[in-house]
């Protein structure tokens, strides 16, 4: 695991919310538990992004796309299921990265090819494509220098997500392309981003998940349309219970809960890190597009 690309990541978002800085160790401020942020799901092993030989495995592939928003050409990787077909059509799942990633982080910290694969050879998962891009929306979007000022180029990705990445998709592969069949998930800057943009474009998304979500994140009382009842098919929220951004998620998980909003709520034994977002993926994977 990187580390280092994680901490400028938490750096950077304690610039975005200076009012909780560290304190008494913990990154963000003081962590302080409510009796309702639990786990929810067992604790997974490592084996579940064993590379196994004896199953099938999908396709994994850099593309590039041209993104009249950005001005530029641009990259993301996209995976295909096994035994992907243009005779059958597929429900895609859009996965963001955090402010000191790229398209290349999710496949760098949680391996979803893998997980996906597993998941399907055991009858857990539906087929689906999976979408990494990159959601920082400026035409030189490397990772390099100083990431903490590129924050405004991840608001942007919103015009270029719905306007050029998803476009690309549908018109490359063979997809589903109505809302039930649409999901949007992240984490850290890429948990905020899914909120924001899932829950404000729920003719778009049906499934939505913020994992480890950061200060991005709207104030709940600006993310949820009155129709999210209705529209929305899953809301996932999940935080490490070490994570000194929690109170983000916590936020959210309480107006939600105030609302009478479903939606999961997870908080494991992690902190803001790969394996909180890999076993949260595993199990997100196993409840989209049923």
């Amino acid at each position: 695991m990187n580390t280092l690309r994680i901490l400028p990541a938490l750096f950077f978002l304690s610039a975005l919310a200076p009012e909780m800085a560290p304190a008494q160790g913990a990154f963000g401020g003081p962590i302080v538990l409510n009796p309702d942020d639990v786990q929810a799901f067992p604790e997974p092993t490592d084996s579940i992004v064993a590379k196994r030989p004896e199953v099938p495995h999908g396709k994994l592939e850099m593309i590039e796309y041209d993104s009249k928003s950005v001005g530029t050409r641009r990259k993301m990787q996209v995976y295909t299921p096994p035994g992907y077909t243009p005779d059958k059509k597929y429900p895609v799942l859009y996965l963001l990265h955090g402010i000191g990633g790229d398209e290349t982080e999710w496949e760098r910290f949680a391996t979803p090819n893998l997980l996906e694969d597993n998941l399907l050879a055991e009858g857990k998962a539906v087929p689906m494509i999976i979408v990494m891009p990159n959601g920082r929306a400026q035409k030189d979007d490397r990772p390099v220098g100083n990431v903490y000022a590129t924050a405004p180029a991840f608001a942007a990705f919103e015009k270029d997500l719905l306007q050029d990445v998803i476009p690309t998709i549908e018109s490359r592969y063979s997809v589903q392309t109505d809302q039930p069949h649409r999901g949007l998930a992240g984490l850290s800057m890429g948990g905020g981003q899914s909120l924001n943009f899932g829950l404000a474009h729920l003719d778009r998304f049906a499934w939505v998940g913020g994992f480890s979500s950061a200060p991005n994140t709207k104030p709940p009382s600006e993310l949820l349309p009155d129709a999210a009842k209705d529209k929305l098919k899953l809301l996932w929220l999940s935080v490490g219970n070490k994570d000194g951004l929690i109170r983000i998620s916590q936020g959210v998980h309480l107006y939600l809960k105030e609302k009478g909003l479903p939606h999961v709520w997870n908080v494991d034994g992690h902190a803001h890190d790969p394996t909180e977002w890999r076993n949260n993926l595993y199990y997100f994977l196993q409840k989209v597009f049923k």
